[in-house]
């Protein structure tokens, strides 16, 4: 099919809701008052009507009460105020006479995304003040509340929050939380983009996660998915042909559409959820997924104005807006006024391939594009990432921009995330593939770095879990997705080669949970306490503070990396780390102390300083400060 741009439109109108008891910040979804309930939906074109069900606790007993014609209003908007209705009430429409279907921008699903939505006043549930974090002080700790748990659920969760803390990480990255259809899920298969999956809890028990972690100092950054819905339980074509467009594709199927002026009110949908999350549950920041998805021609582009809307609706806090984007553009992260989308940061995968391929001799789909050498790490370190128009051999063709500009904590490292270690045949984490020696010289590779890091749960004491693909889908929808999943992946042999667990078994969810007591035994606890030293220095000295990229001087000295942090104040000390991979060196150092050493918190040492020259025995990491300021 031919692909059509719109170059020839302005910026979408988003028409100003005519309805008593609204505001522009909330054209979708019911606006719960004193008065009663004002119930709004989109479907243009349409006949409207408001099913109310009789409440119960329980799904089996739910039967529908009545159905009143709504009033349809200009641009598409349908609406009708509904005294006696109050917070719990039940609800779903009636399109044309056919339905029911839950409220598109529904607030809660407590019967699954295919039964009708609940009445919940996300306004009640707004938290005490928090400042949020500021970007330079991100460290982030992805997690997946189904799997951070044994009982996977938003208040077990906050109970683990002081351990979390305690490791010394400054955010929590929630994956995906919008529900979705079963019980489990990686969550970017959300229908339901407004409401909390039932099965991590209701929504007072996200507000409470959220709480317990600003208490603890903790901010909250959400992964969400604005590029796809998933398909079981989708049900927005129902109220509108607008919300997508055939004249761009996904993976997942054709793209929501941000562009035409019938699709207007989309945007403001995408952004009024993004509007909840931050305001009403108080969370600090936003993970866009797969941004290289979202396809927007006009101006502002939609990423810009989300960004942008939900910055100003927080006022004083600091709120970060982060990209999950392969394609290494710069204008990502550039600020408006420099010609960019002025994002806060984007997801840098480089650093995480050519590491794996170091290490692990990955080579295979993505992994193809990178040597897995020093040479080449060195020089990925020293800019950012790597692909900067360089022709890329997966894709066939320039990937990525030139980052020389872009403020080093603009970027996110990682040496494991929910992606890299999922989309492994059985869902392997780096150290179940590597000498725990090289994994911990990773690590300290991470943290010597002025960019961003980000810990994927359990990794922070070499967790004996995996981490596969699980879903929970009909039957028919799961040996699908499934199938589509080995082809996706077909370029890895291991997806051909090996039994592959099956991601509709509940055994392979249950399998992937953590199990926290393992930080209590060799050897995740001597990992988790290299973690923690590290984050430490990054936190308190005064060379690991300064994230200037005149700050840091990486190069290869034989088989080791010398990554050099120098502080603002000459009159503070100087670190520099010295990081054998593989092991097996020595670099001359001159004179300097060790600070750390990767493996003496385990009882060993991976270095020693003979004659001003450091000699390792094995593969880790070492940091040196020098004996007096420099």
């Amino acid at each position: 099919m031919e692909r059509i741009t719109y170059e020839t439109l302005g910026p979408p109108a988003i028409p100003t809701p005519p309805w008593p008891e609204a505001t522009a910040a909330t054209m979708h979804g019911p606006v719960v008052t004193e008065t009663g309930t004002t119930f709004r939906v989109w479907a243009p074109g349409h006949r409207v009507e408001l099913a109310l069900y009789d409440e119960s606790a329980r799904p089996e007993r739910v039967s529908l009460r009545e159905r009143r014609p709504m009033r349809s209003l200009d641009g598409g908007f349908h609406a009708l105020k509904v005294p006696e209705a109050r917070e719990g009430a039940l609800y779903a429409f009636y399109v044309e006479g056919e339905g029911p279907f839950p409220d598109p921008a529904s607030r809660a699903q407590p019967f699954g995304v295919h039964g009708p939505s609940r009445v919940v006043d996300t306004a009640r549930l707004r938290p005490r003040p928090f400042p949020g974090r500021a970007l330079d002080e991100l460290i982030l700790y992805e997690l997946h509340v189904g799997t951070a748990t044994p009982e996977g659920t938003f208040l077990a969760l906050a109970e683990r929050l002081d351990a979390i803390a305690e490791l010394g990480v400054t955010a929590i990255e929630v994956m995906p939380i919008a529900d979705f259809p079963g019980r489990r899920n990686w969550g970017y298969d959300g229908v339901a983009p407004f409401a909390p999956a039932r099965c991590y809890g209701t929504p007072e028990d996200l507000a409470a996660l959220v709480d317990a972690a600003h208490a603890r100092g903790l901010a909250v950054i959400l992964d969400v998915v604005y590029n796809h819905l998933g398909p079981d339980g989708n049900y927005l074509r129902a109220f509108s042909p607008y919300y997508f467009t055939d004249r761009a594709c996904t993976p997942w199927g054709d793209a929501i559409d941000f562009a035409t002026p019938a699709s207007a009110p989309v945007r403001a949908f995408v952004i009024e959820n993004a509007l909840q999350w931050v305001i009403d549950y108080g969370v600090d920041g936003l993970r866009l997924d797969a941004t290289h998805a979202i396809f927007d021609p006009t101006t502002p582009h939609i990423l810009s104005e989300l960004a942008e809307t939900v910055r100003a609706a927080a006022g004083d806090r600091h709120v970060v807006v982060i990209a999950e984007d392969e394609r290494n553009e710069a204008r990502l992260v550039t600020p408006r006024s420099e010609g960019g989308l002025g994002l806060s940061a984007v997801w840098a995968d480089d650093f995480h391939h050519e590491v794996r391929r170091i290490l692990a001799g990955d080579h295979e789909g993505w992994f193809e594009d990178f040597r897995g050498d020093l040479d080449e790490l060195v020089e990925l370190l020293r800019d950012g990432w790597l692909y900067q128009g360089q022709r890329s051999r997966v894709r066939g063709g320039p990937r990525g921009t030139p980052i020389a500009q872009i403020p080093p904590e603009r970027l996110v490292y990682c040496l494991q995330n929910h992606d890299q270690v999922g989309n492994r045949a059985r869902g392997e984490r780096l150290h179940h593939d590597v000498d725990l020696a090289s994994v911990r010289a990773a690590t300290v590779l991470l943290f010597a770095l002025p960019y961003t890091p980000m810990l994927f749960a359990g990794q922070e004491w070499a967790a004996r879990t995996k981490w596969p693909y699980f879903t929970d889908h009909d039957q028919e929808l799961g040996a699908r997705v499934a199938a589509g999943r080995r082809q996706e992946l077909a370029a890895f042999r291991a997806f051909a080669e090996r039994e592959i667990p099956d991601p509709q078994d509940v055994a392979t969810f249950e399998a992937a949970k953590l199990d926290w007591s393992e930080t209590t035994r060799s050897p995740g606890r001597e990992v988790r306490a290299l973690h923690r030293a590290l984050i430490a220095l990054r936190r308190d000295e005064p060379a690991m503070r300064n994230r200037l990229r005149a700050s840091f001087q990486v190069a290869r000295r034989g088989n080791a990396l010398v990554v050099e942090r120098r502080p603002l104040d000459a009159r503070d000390r100087s670190l520099t780390f010295v990081i054998a991979l593989t092991g097996g060196c020595d670099v001359e150092v001159g004179r300097a102390e060790i600070v750390l050493d990767s493996e003496a918190i385990g009882g060993g040492l991976a270095a020693i300083v003979e004659d001003d020259r450091l000699v390792f025995r094995s593969a880790g990491g070492v940091v040196l400060g020098s004996v007096a300021p420099a």
